[in-house]
Order: structure tokens, then sequence, then C-alpha cells
């Protein structure tokens, strides 16, 4: 009986693509679980889990996307600095008001793996508050949610 074998790409053999995403309109978290999943490179049928495999992912027009029900008012963001009464919580609305691309960084980094690989996807995401964005001139993937 023939056996198939597993193949492990070496991270030096893995090929690259740029895809960019417009959230303009679409829902926070499908947009978050899409880049994730294309950022770790589950989406390639030569993935496995020790290697960073992923894509290049620009995100623009950040400063338009939306939650749905009363997230907006309800959802909130919690930072502290670490020295006593250094707390800040801040809801969706003034996050998104303030830092748009810090969003979707957040919920991104929330479905990323809490390891090594992480540091190296998150560095492949690129986000935008607008529609102009200076990989432009690179061949871009179109990706949808």
């Amino acid at each position: 009986m023939k056996k198939n074998k597993t193949v492990f790409v070496p991270k030096e053999k893995v090929v690259r693509d740029w895809y960019v995403l417009d959230a303009a309109g679409k829902v926070l978290g499908r947009v978050a679980t899409k880049v994730a999943t294309v950022l770790r490179g589950k989406h390639k049928p030569i993935f496995s889990p020790q290697v960073d495999c992923g894509d290049f992912v620009v995100v623009i027009n950040a400063a338009k996307i939306r939650v749905t029900g009363l997230k907006a008012q309800q959802k909130t963001y919690f930072t502290h600095s670490g020295y006593p009464g250094g707390d800040k919580t801040l809801t969706f609305e003034k996050l998104l008001a303030e830092q748009p691309t810090r969003v979707i960084r957040l919920a991104v980094e929330g479905m990323l793996p809490k390891n090594r690989l992480a540091e190296k996807a998150i560095n492949k995401l690129k986000i935008y508050p607008g529609e102009t964005f200076p990989q432009s001139k690179l061949k871009l993937k179109k990706l949808e949610v």
C-alpha cells in the first residue's frame, strides 16, 4: 500500500503574496478573521503550524469599519500602565475616532496564536485609515470578506 508523504516547506521557499482589503462598511469581526487566516497562511495547501507561511495584507479605509448591535457604545478596550491608578478604558467609538488602525490591529492580534509566530504575522499587516497607501505600486490581489 502506497502512503502519501507529508510535505513540509522550509521558510526560505515560502512564496508570499500581497493582498488588499477594503474595510469600508465591513463588520470588524469578519474582517479580522479573514485577515488572521491569510496572515497565518491557513488558506494555503502548504500550511504547517510551525512555519511562518502567511502573506502580507494591506487594509484600507479602516476608519469606515463597523460593528453590529450596541457594540459601538458597549465594547471597551482596557489598558494599564502598571502604576497605581494607571488604568484606562476606551469605548469602540472613541478608539475608532482617535486611532482607527488600532481597532483592527487589536482584533487581528486577538485571533492569532500567542507565540513567536504571531509577532512575525502581525508585522505583515499594514493598516491605513484612508484610501491611499504606499504599497499601491505592488501587484496586489483583492481579498474579499
